[in-house]
This record gives structure tokens, C-alpha cells and sequence, in this order.
């Protein structure tokens, strides 16, 4: 049978919350909810509404390229059109960025889509509005980590560019040896915003080459003296806290191409000679895959149970009080030998 040429593409799933769940707490727009860029402020001070609960929405693409809801969508009529009214960046009070989007639904309802984690118990300072964010498909939202042209180490020790990667392939881990790919992501994003990849220049880490990463990939970094209140010497630090404006930059601008790599397990892996994470594949992950590659990854990771490596996550808090320099002059890096 022969498919109409307006037939959708698999729809993907994400969860969201009603515009109001995000309100001006301190501010011109005290009390009001997240509205359209041309009735809020910069410099007010928004807050989550800790009673509001994420609701899950399922978006499809169209053969034309627009994006509507799908079956399986807790909110919205299959069919209805979704739109991209605005992008928000807030900061939190540890300085961390968030940017939200703010989607439109036919019957006049507004949902915010969060790019990066908000709490309930932070407070986010409006920063900048975009009223013509380009259209974004959801499944560009996939967590991925490191950019075209990433060297990565084999098991036998020969380096190959990410690209050039393919599954079976057996990449070095620094717990279990060498280890083959289940899986290899790829998407194309404008780098702006949540988007705007992380650069790590040349022997900052102890890397070997500049390493470029998306802000939320967390590299893996062993302290030969553990800080106090860190309960193990191995810490897992997300790029975007390491950015200092000297060694450690956002890079904007253009588009840029990233890729993710998925085992077995959650593993470190070595990008440019240094130690870094893998995807980890949980159902939060999953959810926001296309339904075809979603599908393909519940087949090879059937308890979809993958735990985080052992190491200690850092958050910003701790940086701050230890200073990034601390992390930059570590030794040299634990790297295993590869297979024979």
C-alpha cells in the first residue's frame, strides 16, 4: 500500500508542564504565569510550582515538515498542530541556565518544555526572550555528548574519529576493557542556548586535542585526594560547570553536529585521551527518542536499567568551593591499558 505523501513521521514523547506552572515571584509581572515574550520582563524572577505535575505530550512530524499530536498524548487532540511561540533562558541562583520553550496548542492552552532540569526550590531570573525561535523537532532533545571530528579510544588503542564509529565496535572503557557499541545517535543542532556546545581546550583535562561537548555530558575526573563531603575520589562533572572563560568556553554559532554512543552498561569511555561518560540508557533517555530508534534501543536494552558509574556527581555548589582550577591541575590521567 502505498504511503500518503502527508503521512507523519513516528512521534516522540516528552513531558511538559502548563505554562502557569512557571510564575513571576519577585518582579514588574509579580503573580502572573509564563506568557508570551511581549507581555513578560527581564530581570523578573520566576519560580515551579511544586504542585504542578509533568504531563506527558506525544508530537509527530508531518511529510511538510510541521509537528502535531499524536496518539498516546495525555494533552491535545491527535492531529492538532503544535507551535513554537517562544524561547525563554533563565538563570538559577548558582548561576546554571535553563532554557524553556513555550509551546501553543489550537484551543489556546500553552505548555512550557523545559530544556534542562528546574526545581521547585530554585528560583530562575528571566534573562532573554526569542519570539521566533526556529522550530525545533523534539527528538533533537535527545541527550547526546560529543561533537563530529571527537577522537575516541579503541580497545586496541588505535584512536578513530566518532563519525567513523559504527556498532560492534569495540571502544576502551576504564572498568571493563573493551566493550562493543549497542548504538551510535547523531543529530544536527543550531548551536544556541541549551544547544551551545561546550570546549574543553587542549591539555586543560589532561586531553590530547580541543574536546567539544554538550553542555550536560559529564566528564569523568579521579582526585588522587578526596575532598571533604565527597564520598569517593571519582567525580562526574557536567561540562557546562567547568566553563570559566579561559580553558573551558560555550561555543555559539552555526550548526554543529553531535554524537552519542551506547553499551551495555553506562561506561567511561576516552575522548581525546581523557575520560568521559557514555549515554546512560534509563526510560527518561528512551522517552525521548523517535519511536523507531526508541523501539530499536528497548530491543537491545530490554530492562532499560542502566545505573550511573559509580563516581560522585559534582554539582555547582561543590565547584564553587573547590574553584575549577583545583579540577584543571589534576594528575595525570587514569587510563588502562588497552587490549592486547
Amino acid at each position: 500500500m502505498t504511503q500518503s505523501p502527508q503521512a507523519n513521521h513516528p512521534g516522540h514523547a516528552v513531558q511538559v508542564l502548563a505554562a502557569h506552572a512557571i510564575y513571576c515571584i519577585l518582579g514588574v509581572n509579580n503573580g502572573d504565569a509564563l506568557d508570551h515574550p511581549d507581555m513578560v520582563c527581564l530581570g523578573d524572577i520566576y519560580a515551579l510550582d511544586p504542585d504542578e505535575q509533568p504531563q506527558r505530550l506525544v508530537v509527530s512530524k508531518t511529510a511538510s515538515g510541521t509537528q502535531q499530536i499524536s496518539a498516546g498524548s495525555a494533552i491535545g487532540t491527535p492531529g492538532a498542530p503544535v507551535a513554537f511561540e517562544a524561547r525563554y533562558t533563565f538563570m538559577a541562583a548558582d548561576g546554571d541556565k535553563v532554557d524553556v520553550l513555550l509551546l501553543a496548542l489550537p484551543d489556546g492552552s500553552r505548555f512550557a518544555l523545559p530544556l534542562s532540569p528546574m526545581t521547585a526550590q530554585a528560583d530562575y531570573t528571566l534573562l532573554k526572550t526569542d519570539e521566533t525561535p526556529e522550530d525545533i523537532s523534539l527528538s533533537d532533545l535527545l541527550c547526546i555528548s560529543f561533537v563530529r571530528g571527537t577522537m575516541i579510544t579503541l580497545a586496541s588503542g588505535e584512536q578513530r574519529a566518532i563519525e567513523d564509529l559504527a556498532i560492534g565496535d569495540k571502544v576502551l572503557t576504564r572498568d571493563h576493557g573493551g566493550q562493543e557499541i549497542r548504538w551510535v545517535g547523531k543529530a544536527t543542532l543550531r548551536a544556541v542556548g541549551a544547544f551551545a556546545p561546550v570546549l574543553i581546550a587542549a591539555g586543560t583535562l589532561g586531553n590530547s586535542g580541543d574536546l567539544i561537548v554538550s553542555q550536560h555530558h559529564r566528564m569523568f575526573l579521579y582526585q588522587r585526594q578526596r575532598k571533604a563531603g565527597v564520598p569517593t575520589s571519582e567525580l562526574l562533572v557536567q561540562a557546562k560547570h567547568l566553563v570559566d572563560g579561559e580553558r573551558v568556553f560555550l561555543r555559539e554559532g552555526g550548526f554543529i553536529d553531535f554524537f552519542s554512543l551506547v553499551f551495555d552498561h553506562h561506561e567511561i569511555i576516552y575522548a581525546e585521551g581523557i575520560p568521559a561518560e557514555s549515554l546512560m540508557v534509563n526510560d527518561a533517555t528512551v522517552s525521548r527518542l523517535p519511536a523507531e530508534l526508541s523501539a530499536d534501543v528497548r530491543a537491545r536494552f530490554p530492562g532499560l536499567s542502566q545505573h550511573q558509574h559509580f563516581g560522585t556527581e559534582a554539582g555547582r555548589k561543590f565547584l564553587d568551593e573547590i574553584g575549577t582550577a583545583a579540577l584543571f591541575k589534576a594528575p595525570a590521567r587514569d587510563t588502562p591499558r588497552p587490549e592486547r
